[in-house]
């Protein structure tokens, strides 16, 4: 079983391919891809994803805009790097690097889950100044809360063990234990959307990035700061995410009241690939100044 998803065999058809480039930038080899003409919008997908996760809604957002969405490191065709660079500032800052070597400045920002932490850090340090960001399902929460260290440590430990990601890729690589992670979140997505995540989960090298991200996620800094967010921030909720619990939301909102809620009825965590035509619609909607400028 190879550690890291192979172009020319994972990526042979993979969504949105002819969009697809490989860039260097902050000393590792990205996947990027880029679509579409108009105001930049970033995307920046969750944990144990990949640009595929855009394979639908890109395409629509890329009528209004040029869209960017790379795998982040470590996941997908992007390279992998050490562990300790899967910190949410350290993923903040390679992004930052990677829009450089783009020479792109996004006005616009959506991230998913995860991704979304990202962008928020992203604006925090200065490093993008979108007029808005999109956390799609963002996983803003510590995990466990109260008990987040305890987590944080155990899984900084499980990660430390050479077969852990093995394993995990091992019991990942039947197609139907894929589809069963994916309809936990409470999102049921097409067959080639669970091919593709099933995909990229038979490769060691993807998971222990995800399960690195985990392991050094500290949110309570970010959640610190976020009082001090410049940009809107628009919390798109799905109400059958099981992923992250649309309560969270609120709990965010009382750090920032000025943020919004939007709430997806019917959908769960994987909102934007079940009902793509929806949420383009409701980012052109959000987005409709920054495109009218």
């Amino acid at each position: 079983m190879a550690e890291r998803p192979n172009w020319n065999i994972e990526g042979r058809d993979w969504p949105n391919r002819a969009a697809s480039r490989f860039v260097t930038a902050a000393g590792l080899r990205w996947h990027v891809q880029v679509m579409g003409q108009g105001p930049v919008l970033l995307l920046l997908h969750g944990t144990a994803a990949a640009t595929h996760s855009w394979r639908d809604l890109m395409p629509l957002l890329a009528r209004d805009f040029t869209v960017v969405a790379p795998d982040l490191p470590g996941h997908g065709f992007s390279d992998g790097v050490p562990a300790v660079r899967l910190s949410l500032p350290h993923m903040a800052a390679s992004v930052a690097a990677l829009l450089g070597v783009l020479g792109m400045r996004p006005v616009l920002a959506a991230g998913h889950s995860a991704g979304a932490a990202i962008l928020l850090r992203m604006a925090l340090d200065g490093r993008i100044a979108p007029d808005c960001i999109l956390s799609l399902n963002g996983a803003l929460q510590p995990l466990g809360d109260r008990h987040a260290a305890f987590f944080t440590r155990t899984a900084r430990m499980l990660v430390g063990l050479p077969f852990v990601p093995s394993l995990f890729a091992w019991r990942a690589a039947d197609r139907a234990v894929a589809e069963r992670l994916l309809r936990d979140t409470g999102s049921r997505i097409e067959a080639r959307g669970v091919d593709l995540y099933a995909r990229l989960f038979r490769h060691s090298g993807h998971l222990a990035a995800a399960l690195g991200m985990m392991a050094h996620w500290d949110l309570v800094p970010l959640l610190r700061d976020l009082p001090r967010l410049a940009p809107r921030l628009v919390l798109v909720v799905g109400a059958e995410d099981r992923a992250v619990p649309p309560v969270q939301a609120e709990a965010v909102r009382k750090r920032l009241p000025t943020a919004r809620i939007v709430t997806l009825p019917g959908l769960g965590h994987l909102a934007h690939e079940e009902q793509p035509a929806q949420v383009a619609t409701l980012i052109q909607q959000e987005c409709a100044g920054a495109l009218a400028a």
